[in-house]
């Protein structure tokens, strides 16, 4: 059997120990696999190693497709499914089951929608709109009634309405108030009624600072969304990125081995810790991130973890040779294996599944200025309409 290890040289000493866990667990498995249906074979095991999965560069083919093609070994690891490789291989089981994709923490809401517009529905902002042009309209006649009858800090015009009434609606306070009763209760009124709301926006506000989107399921979604992208550096994957050729593939390459610059290839543990940091997707042979995860994620951060597929193939299964005299016999065993669960057995013995969301615990969680970015932009629109109010009202004082 030719075995493929990528993570680590030692793996070839710890094929049987379960020393080593975090490293290969694929091949570990599949030789495990591969040595009880020799050994149902009556047939003595023996294994070869090889650093890459088999890809066919300028006619020729490398790693363990080759092994298998030149006799070297008479199957090997569990492997993706490609077309070029069915022309020289033929493929029997699944004994090591195993996904590759983009994995990945949902971004936080204020990443991908305006945070500060969905507490109140579309009918409940009307509704204020409404009270508060009301609002305006009763204070405005409440300090013309004033200005005739008595004293008052309100001049009886329209901006010193919409000045208290926007005092009220962001509960500021304003230093303009109704001297007269009937004005004051109406300003009470209006405080008391926004106070309530402003509570109620409040709460929800916190809650959806620290609530994770859905907004990133597919690869066509992740290909355009602003997080960054990388992938494990392992042999395989420098040969997947740039083996497809659709739009939404070449633009995720594009990505991940951009023109200028540096490629974005990450060792496993400097890769999962991106993960949790977040806004950061990561292309690897799921299991071994799932393990990190499982050893340096808090509770909270597992769940919102999501995978992509890239590659979007058939189930890896085991290569051997085409017309190879073995290819019945081994099919056979090992399905005789997977019906026994030895397989199954082993799978859980070896390979870490993706965590569970135990719980949802509230913490702390900090804001940055990209979850204000939208209050941040009422600063330089209200500078734009001052100066545009102040120009109309120069030329109207002028004419």
């Amino acid at each position: 059997m030719a075995n493929v290890i990528q993570d680590s040289n030692t793996t070839q000493y710890h094929l049987e120990d379960r020393l080593e866990g975090q490293h290969d667990a694929i091949a570990k498995m599949s030789w495990m696999v591969v040595k009880l249906a020799f050994e149902m074979l009556n047939a003595t095991p023996q294994y070869i190693f090889s650093h890459r999965w088999g890809y066919k560069q300028n006619g020729r083919w490398s790693g363990m497709i080759d092994d298998i093609l030149n006799g070297r070994a008479d199957l090997g690891t569990n492997c993706a499914i490609y077309t070029e490789r069915l022309d020289v291989v033929t493929y029997t089981d699944n004994i090591a089951p195993f996904k590759v994709g983009f994995i990945y923490r949902q971004p936080p809401l204020s990443y991908v929608a305006n945070i500060f517009t969905l507490p109140f529905s579309t009918e409940v902002w009307l509704a204020i709109a409404a009270c508060v042009s009301f609002s305006t309209v009763t204070l405005y006649i409440s300090s013309k009634w004033e200005t005739k009858y008595g004293r008052t800090q309100l001049d009886g015009n329209v901006s010193d309405a919409i000045l208290v009434t926007v005092s009220a609606f962001s509960q500021q306070g304003c230093t303009l108030e109704p001297r007269k009763a009937s004005g004051r209760i109406m300003l009470w009124v209006v405080f008391s009624t926004l106070m309530l709301l402003y509570a109620a926006y409040s709460a929800n506000i916190v809650v959806l600072l620290q609530a994770p989107s859905s907004a990133i399921r597919t690869l066509t979604q992740l290909s355009r969304s602003k997080l960054t992208l990388a992938g494990n550096d392992v042999d395989y994957n420098h040969f997947v990125f740039g083996m497809y050729s659709d739009p939404v593939r070449v633009e995720i390459t594009k990505k991940v081995k951009p023109a200028k610059g540096l490629a974005h290839f990450y060792e496993i543990n400097k890769g999962v810790e991106k993960i949790r940091q977040g806004l950061f997707a990561f292309h690897s042979i799921v299991e071994p991130v799932y393990r990190r995860v499982e050893q340096t994620f808090l509770e909270m951060e597992k769940c919102d973890l999501v995978e992509v597929d890239f590659m979007m193939g058939f189930d890896p299964s085991v290569p051997v040779k085409k017309n190879s005299p073995y290819l019945e016999l081994l099919r056979v065993c090992f399905k005789q294996i997977r019906e026994s669960g030895l397989r199954s057995a082993l799978n859980k013995r070896h390979q870490v599944q993706k965590p569970q969301c135990s719980q949802k615990v509230s913490a702390f969680s900090s804001v940055g200025l990209r979850d204000l970015r939208q209050v941040l932009f009422l600063m330089p629109y209200g500078i734009v309409i001052s100066i545009i109010i102040l120009v109309i009202e120069n030329i109207y004082y002028r004419m």
